[in-house]
């Protein structure tokens, strides 16, 4: 992209269409999924990839110059809305008031069978 005065973090997968991380003077957006610190897929429970979805998050929050702490909002994919309990326990491991805005979002399938979750944030630089 042409545009100087947005920052792109590419995804490391060289098969991705997506940045891990886009930056706009102080403010982040990242969209992660239930990737594992090797960067393969967790595609067990929704604890399982809730955890791996946010800690994937923090890392790349992080690389980028954020934190959690700095999540303004947070957009919560989800292929089965009765898995937001579990997430909701997982969330408040990474996240404590004052509370991002968030939105819980039911989807009908993810990029990859088995995925049960996906996170979009907005963050502030900082």
């Amino acid at each position: 992209m042409a545009n100087q005065d947005i920052t792109y973090i590419p995804d490391p997968d060289p098969q991705s269409i997506s940045s891990d991380v886009t930056g706009f003077g102080g403010l982040l957006v990242s969209t992660q999924i239930p990737t594992r610190a090797d960067g393969s897929l967790e595609l067990g429970g929704i604890a399982e990839q809730s955890e791996c979805t946010l800690q994937a998050l923090k890392v790349a929050l992080e690389k980028a110059g954020s934190s959690m702490d700095r999540v303004l909002h947070l957009t919560i994919y989800l292929t089965d809305m009765a898995d937001r309990g579990a997430f909701n326990e997982v969330y408040k491991r990474f996240f404590s008031s004052p509370w991002p805005v968030r939105a819980a979002v039911g989807v009908a399938a993810l990029a990859v069978d088995g995925m049960r979750v996906e996170v979009t944030a907005m963050a502030a630089k900082g």
